[in-house]
């Protein structure tokens, strides 16, 4: 079993991109399980979301404490929340931001594949500029590193989980998949 967890704030889209990322690996014949969990349900207050695929129905029905990947779509959340907690040694890390990976202190024997999901999601209008909506380009990025899913199946899920501006968030999502090396 394949377990992720999503870091960010209210209002960056954190649980939609648990759904899309769980929705995409269901369209290639993957069981899967997303779900979030709240803090002070507030806008700006960290968020977590999970997601689980496997080849076999999963039973599991708790928080995901030991991730073999993560997504962190806020850069400032590890300032303040230890999201390399129970990460999985040769996990990724997929962390919105213009920095480049030997500049980021989770260092370590991690993968980290940075992204700047924020400069994508504002070129294409996505939420306001001042605090643009990254879940689908970090997703794109996501899928790109890892291969866990195909380009084309994230782009389905985006069509149905994604209720505002699909289109947008499609052209962000293949933006950041081209931008994101192969690894």
């Amino acid at each position: 079993m394949i377990e992720i967890r999503f870091h960010g704030r209210g209002g960056q889209g954190v649980v939609i991109a648990s759904k899309i990322l769980a929705s995409a690996a269901a369209k290639e014949g993957k069981h899967v399980q997303a779900f979030p969990s709240f803090g002070a349900e507030r806008r700006g207050a960290p968020v977590a979301a999970f997601t689980r695929i496997h080849d076999a129905p999963i039973d599991l029905r708790c928080q995901i404490y030991q991730p073999d990947h993560l997504i962190i779509l806020d850069p400032s959340i590890p300032k303040t929340v230890d999201v390399t907690a129970g990460l999985k040694e040769g996990g990724y890390i997929v962390i919105n931001t213009p920095r480049l990976p030997q500049e980021l202190a989770q260092q370590g024997k991690f993968r980290i594949i940075n992204l700047d999901a924020s400069h994508i999601a504002a070129k294409h209008r996505l939420g306001p500029r001042t605090a643009p909506i990254v879940n689908t380009a970090m997703v794109g990025a996501f899928a790109k590193a890892t291969g866990l899913v195909s380009q084309d199946s994230v782009l389905k899920a985006i069509q149905e989980e994604v209720p505002i501006n699909a289109e947008g968030n499609m052209v962000a999502t293949k933006e950041a998949y081209d931008a994101t090396p192969a690894t």
